[in-house]
């Protein structure tokens, strides 16, 4: 029997990029922070509402060709009643409008603090916004889509992101961009568990089995059929039962006819993270 996975990651450089929002948090005028639309509960780290002060916020729900198109629109109405104004994005296939409503919603956002620098008799009208959320959620893809340039590394594992760096997002906005930060400890494992299968935390340092087992347990559960249809297997038994059937109906085998379950791990999560298995989002609204 698998030990139960406890799944934690805070390397050193998060402890960082928490040190470095908390010392540049007074230069910005609005908070972006981005959540992934798969869980856009579950990639808010609740850290940041303690660095980000009383700053203006817009939360944006990266990725959300990946989503339930319909859930994406009550978590964005959810939080649009909670007063903070949320967007959602795919930033691979930005369309203009879409860059036009964000940078519009950052200048409305700034407009009290335009004021009271009027009112001191500040001439200076730019707006200095920071940029931050948990790792592989799509920030330097989103940046690159605002700045219409590479001026952030990209990639499809987290981590990427590192150190700070201003970016001229128009002539009138600049941004901070802060690497990806998590905290220190899950409270609730199934956090754990969905990050880990969206991509927030690095594949190294978790086990791919037990998060390819979990992402079927889900799929069983919540998206019935969505197994069986990309991989013509049953979805009656126990997950490990599941995968193991998949392995061999796409011929991942080692010597002596023995499943490679690992290397169907590898498979699933990435058709998974991949929007093969269908758009899916994995947080209900609260009550």
């Amino acid at each position: 029997m698998r030990k139960k996975l406890v799944i934690q990651w805070f390397p050193g450089h998060m402890a960082k990029t928490r040190r470095l929002i908390t010392e540049n948090i007074k230069l910005v005028d609005v908070v972006i922070e981005l959540a992934d639309a798969r869980v856009p509960q579950s990639s808010r780290n609740p850290l940041l509402a303690e660095l980000i002060e009383r700053k203006p916020q817009i939360i944006v729900l990266t990725k959300e060709d990946l989503a339930d198109a319909n859930a994406t629109e009550r978590w964005l109405k959810y939080y649009n009643s909670l007063g903070l104004k949320a967007l959602s994005v795919n930033a691979v296939v930005g369309k203009k409008n879409t860059r036009d409503k964000l940078l519009e919603a950052i200048r409305k956002k700034a407009v009290p603090m335009l004021q009271k620098r009027q009112n001191k008799g500040i001439i200076n009208k730019t707006v200095r916004t920071m940029i931050v959320g948990i790792p592989n959620v799509g920030k330097s893809t989103l940046i690159n889509f605002l700045s219409r340039k590479g001026a952030a590394a990209t990639g499809d594992r987290p981590g990427i992101t590192r150190g700070k760096q201003w970016i001229k997002l128009d002539n009138d906005i600049e941004l901070l961009d802060m690497p990806g930060i998590l905290w220190p400890k899950f409270e609730d494992q199934k956090i754990g568990y969905k990050l880990a299968a969206s991509g927030a935390i690095n594949d190294e340092v978790i086990d791919r089995q037990e998060i390819a087992m979990w992402i079927i347990a889900w799929l069983v559960n919540n998206a019935p059929d969505r197994i069986t249809k990309r991989y013509g297997t049953n979805e009656i038994g126990e997950p490990l039962e599941i995968l193991t059937a998949i392995c061999r109906r796409r011929g991942f085998l080692l010597s002596g006819a023995e499943v490679d379950l690992q290397k169907g791990a590898v498979m699933l999560i990435d058709e998974f993270r991949g929007g093969k298995l269908g758009r899916i989002t994995m947080d209900y609204l609260p009550e």
